[in-house]
């Protein structure tokens, strides 16, 4: 706030200057330059004629010599001609007017300028003061920080949009704080229930170690205990595994239809001016404006990904876009040069928190291409990978409409 302070002070005292400057100089100059041509050319007609006349001079009112030659309370200018001097009167009319012209449209200009300041100030200075807190409250968790309700235009979508952030952060709290409740009973439950088959395994191993069982038919029957209870225990390992390899990524897709220029539009939007600063060669071949059947920013999300993966783990010398048609789907293929990954890999990298034997030096979470899986598998597509010479492509299957 109070550097906006500072700089509308600073535009105020600036153009105050320049109105005073452009004033000087209107005053100084005026129309100096016009009544003295005048002038002149009047010395050079009594020069050659005599005659005073000054009809043919609209700037000038008077013409006086002799006794009368200094006594006048108007603007004049002393010329001389045939030997004599004359005092020559003129008008400053189309000056004034010149110069109250110039102050009209400076002061027009002052007064847009002030109202344009105050418009900044009122519209978007002070909502964004009031505003410029809420990130870092949200940041350090403080999900109560008060958002105040903005009429503005030009932050009402923001604070909504800020809002909405809010309520998704909360959101997600409150599954993770369930999913870890969730978890923490399922491990208790289990260990509890692990403990049980556990204990009998252990008795009937150390009687049968010991000897205990002289008969054979006992002895059968403490092993086909130790089997039975082993099957349990593999039973809750089992669920174990299965509760750890459920979804715990929630996606939501609202199936509509957009051109495929759109969304190749906002790759390039996001992604040209920036692969090309860092010497990327980034290109999108000819292709077919066919509508997709698709959710929009969802499918854009999953290019996004993919390019961000190719910038990560390609050689920085190519990202490339092709297209191709199959079955009624437009196939839209992400690939970069400097592909290190080995064929045999290519099964795993859709799985959820799966690396790759190229991204040990990289920064990521392995769920970029298990995210775009499960969002194509939820409008209706499909994607896969493969690698052709040298170059690692990813292909997205997206129905057309």
């Amino acid at each position: 706030m109070s550097t906006f302070r500072k700089l509308a002070a600073a535009v105020i005292v600036l153009f105050i200057a320049v109105i005073a400057g452009l004033n000087i100089y209107l005053l100084r100059s005026g129309d100096s330059g016009t009544y003295r041509v005048e002038a002149k050319r009047l010395a050079d007609r009594i020069e050659e004629t005599g005659s005073t006349d000054i009809s043919g001079f609209p700037h000038l009112t008077g013409v006086y010599s002799g006794e009368q030659l200094y006594r006048s309370d108007e603007h004049y200018l002393i010329i001389e001609a045939g030997g004599k001097l004359y005092r020559v009167e003129y008008t400053t009319e189309g000056r004034n007017r010149t110069v109250w012209a110039v102050n009209c449209v400076l002061a027009a200009l002052f007064l847009l300028i002030l109202i344009l300041l105050v418009y900044i100030r009122r519209n978007i200075i002070v909502p964004f003061g009031r505003l410029n807190t809420v990130p870092q409250e949200l940041a350090k968790g403080n999900l109560a920080v008060p958002i105040p309700e903005e009429k503005s235009r030009l932050f009402g979508k923001f604070t909504w949009g800020v809002n909405l952030l809010r309520e998704k952060i909360e959101g997600d709290r409150q599954k993770e704080l369930s999913m870890q409740r969730d978890k923490k009973l399922l491990l208790l439950s289990l260990s509890h229930d692990i403990k049980t088959p556990l204990s009998a395994i252990k008795l009937n191993a150390k009687a049968l170690a010991r000897g205990l069982y002289k008969d054979e038919e006992k002895r059968r029957s403490a092993a086909e205990s130790i089997n039975s209870r082993a099957d349990e225990i593999e039973h809750f390992v089992s669920e174990i595994t299965k509760a750890a390899s459920e979804d715990f990524m929630e996606f939501e897709v609202t199936q509509g239809e957009v051109f495929l220029s759109s969304i190749l539009r906002r790759l390039s939007d996001r992604y040209a001016q920036q692969l090309a600063v860092s010497g990327t060669k980034f290109t999108i071949d000819r292709f077919d404006d066919c509508i997709l059947s698709c959710d929009p920013d969802r499918l854009a999300e999953c290019l996004q990904n993919l390019i961000e993966n190719a910038v990560k783990y390609g050689d920085g010398r190519q990202i490339g876009l092709s297209f191709d048609k199959m079955d009624g789907c437009e196939l839209i293929t992400v690939s970069n040069t400097g592909c290190s990954l080995e064929e045999k890999e290519l099964p795993q990298i859709f799985e959820s928190f799966h690396r790759g034997s190229n991204a040990e030096n990289v920064q990521g979470n392995g769920l970029g291409l298990f995210i775009c899986k499960r969002l194509m598998s939820l409008m209706g597509g499909e994607i896969y990978a493969d690698i052709r010479e040298e170059r690692f492509c990813v292909t997205l299957v997206v129905r057309l409409a």
